[in-house]
């Protein structure tokens, strides 16, 4: 079975709904052999990335770059995952009160020197999620979850 991994870093109402249709359209009931695993950033270690398949990560967007969890979460994982983890597809999604492209920025760099490969485009939000906002972010966890089936 897939494993598909979702990093998440969510203080916010609004962080939260983005996460929670991600996870939705990840574990929607038409994808089947793929368990999606959820862990906080703070939480998730080199040992969750290397036993996933492709990965789904969650930000806000933080005086104008990723959440120090986010961040936190790269610098433990980057090394020990670098050459094992080439090629694996991964997506994400940002919000902000009004720019996220330094925070979108930063993940592109560091998924870029992993070797990751980009799955789906971003969702990027900013203020207030929207019905289509949401619905963005559970085509991107739908996405991401159908990719892993075999």
């Amino acid at each position: 079975m897939a494993t598909l991994l979702i990093v998440h870093h969510t203080p916010s109402p609004n962080c939260q709904a983005l996460f929670e249709a991600v996870v939705s359209g990840a574990s929607d009931p038409e994808i089947e052999g793929v368990r999606v695993v959820r862990r906080a950033a703070l939480a998730a270690t080199a040992a969750d990335v290397l036993a996933a398949d492709g990965y789904l990560l969650g930000t806000p967007a933080n005086l104008g770059y990723m959440s120090g969890a986010l961040k936190h979460f790269f610098d433990q994982v980057y090394y020990p995952c670098l050459d094992s983890t080439r090629g694996r597809p991964f997506g994400y999604w940002v919000h902000g009160g009004n720019d996220v492209t330094g925070a979108a920025r930063g993940i592109d760099t560091i998924t870029t020197g992993l070797g990751w490969r980009r799955a789906a485009d971003p969702v990027t939000v900013t203020g207030e999620p929207g019905k289509d906002d949401t619905r963005a972010c559970w085509e991107l966890g739908a996405t991401l979850a159908a990719g892993l089936m075999e």
